[in-house]
């Protein structure tokens, strides 16, 4: 199970807005790259990138940042925010990203879905699903789309969809534990599901219950919040995990 260290980009800087709200932001880093670096000195090997100037107006301002981060990196890089077709996925591929995160547009206009896998592949294309009450919610969250996340995995699935990162929007950013039963019920319908936990890990505790709860079945943990405010020590919980890994 990897650590996903998460890094939300607006014009160029490292930020984080306050329950999405963009005129309320705190500045991280007006240099990404050198956090990015420090994850990686610290074992991530698979860094979360949102890119909220393309989730706002559909036009990313922040091929400045990415290429400093691919020149000074090596670590990969899966991005999401904005991405609403074969051109934008194209375009964020010569910026040398590796995995590309379709999520309103998933829902709204399946051709994407269908062209992106074409292109690139199942081990390249995530399906991000925010969640809440049961329900897949788009345009950053504030739409209910009607459908069932269960229904709208099922829907992917058969496309050929494997990699999906599951959001529980009632836990992000509230630093109270996953929900890790909704993890468990999606791997036991989906049994190669290459499933990516998002919204509450707040700690390395919550990393390894995930781990063990799912006998090392996710494919990850994405957690940003916890990082930067010192709760969760990134280098630290990749050596547990990497050891449990090792006795099992």
């Amino acid at each position: 199970m990897l650590v996903l260290p998460a890094i939300d980009l607006l014009d160029n800087e490292a930020v984080r807005l306050l329950q999405g709200d963009y005129s309320k932001k705190t500045v991280y880093s007006s240099e990404p790259e050198k956090m990015i670096q420090v994850f990686e000195e610290q074992g991530a090997t698979l860094i979360h990138i949102v890119d909220l100037n393309a989730a706002k107006t559909g036009k990313s301002e922040n091929e400045k940042a990415i290429r400093k981060i691919k020149e000074k990196c090596s670590v990969k890089l899966e991005l999401g925010g904005g991405i609403r077709s074969l051109e934008n996925m194209k375009f964020y591929d010569g910026l040398g990203v590796s995995r590309f995160i379709l999520g309103t547009v998933a829902v709204e206009d399946r051709t994407v879905v269908e062209k992106g896998l074409n292109e690139y592949g199942p081990e390249r294309i995530v399906i991000g699903v925010d969640a809440k009450d049961g329900f897949v919610r788009t345009k950053g969250w504030e739409t209910n789309s009607g459908i069932k996340y269960t229904d709208f995995l099922k829907t992917m699935y058969a496309m050929g969809i494997r990699h999906v990162i599951f959001t529980d929007i009632s836990k992000d950013g509230m630093m109270a534990g996953p929900n890790t039963a909704v993890y468990l019920e999606l791997l036991s319908q989906f049994p190669d599901l290459q499933l990516v936990a998002s919204g509450g890990v707040s700690s390395t505790e919550d990393l390894v219950n995930l781990y063990d709860a799912s006998k090392g079945k996710l494919f990850g943990a994405i957690t940003g919040k916890a990082i930067y405010e010192g709760k969760l020590d990134l280098k630290e919980s990749i050596r547990i995990l990497s050891k449990k890994r090792n006795e099992n």
